[in-house]
């Protein structure tokens, strides 16, 4: 089944204001994180913004762009909106791709949208990798995630879960005390979505759980909706913070000089 890859993109941001816009080796980090998805087996890429600068310079890249409008509480919200403004049918497959993963492996978008098609229970496909360093353990900034033995996402947490009782002040023990069939995964924030699953989110109330964990897709958990989750290898981390930005400028520069 073909999917859209949308790609959500506001200009104003806490930390990075103008983030999509940042020069990665001379091209726009949303440029970038476009042009990378358009390597996957999507049939279309679209850019969601609401800022008229980032509808110029990723229309000029020759991108397809959609206004959206500047009130979305969610990432989400937005992919919505712009669903709908696309015509999107309900029987298909929309791939949220953040606009701040300008290294983002094509496959894993292809792995998503597959993953959600091949599970027709479910409402909504996401990603998670293995936990394998002890700072992120711990780090409330990693999110967790748990999976039953189908692999559908029972809660996602900022804490640390499955937590190992016998074993958790000793943290690199603790890793190693993991089965081999059910690690202590971080949660990767790409989303695959049925489109007709998208005409209901924004309608449903804010849970309790989202709330405090601060975690839009608790929201779909807790009215019982199915997340399916493809377990992947370790995957590059979005752009948050103004170190990260400065890390991911050093890798387009090098993807430039290396051609």
């Amino acid at each position: 089944m073909p999917f859209t890859v949308i790609l959500p993109a506001r200009y104003s941001s806490t930390r990075l204001p103008g983030k999509p816009l940042a020069d990665l080796g001379g091209v726009p980090m949303i440029v970038r994180a476009a042009t990378q998805a358009q390597k996957s087996q999507a049939l279309r890429v679209v850019v969601a913004t609401d800022d008229k600068r980032i509808r110029t310079v990723t229309e000029d890249a020759g991108i397809e762009t959609v206004m959206t409008r500047d009130d979305h509480t969610t990432g989400t919200d937005r992919i919505a909106e712009a669903a709908r403004l696309l015509g999107i049918a309900d029987d298909e497959i929309v791939v949220n791709v953040q606009g701040d993963e300008p290294f983002i492996p094509p496959k894993l978008i292809d792995e998503v949208g597959l993953r959600l098609q091949d599970r027709g229970n479910a409402d909504i496909a996401t990603a998670c990798h293995p936990i394998t360093r002890e700072e992120d353990a711990y780090n409330p900034n990693v999110v967790k995630v748990v999976l039953n033995r189908a692999g559908d996402a029972l809660y996602f947490s900022r804490a640390t879960i499955p937590a190992v009782r016998d074993l958790e002040k000793n943290v690199g023990a603790w890793l190693n005390a993991y089965p081999p069939e059910h690690r202590l995964y971080r949660h990767y924030g790409i989303y695959a979505y049925r489109a007709s699953f998208l005409k209901i989110f924004p309608a449903l109330p804010i849970s309790p759980i989202e709330t405090l964990e601060k975690l839009e897709q608790l929201r779909a958990l807790w009215y019982g909706y199915t997340i399916t989750v493809c377990v992947t290898d370790e995957a590059p981390a979005g752009i948050d913070t103004p170190e990260d930005l400065r890390r991911a400028a050093e890798i387009a520069q090098k993807l430039v000089v290396s051609g």
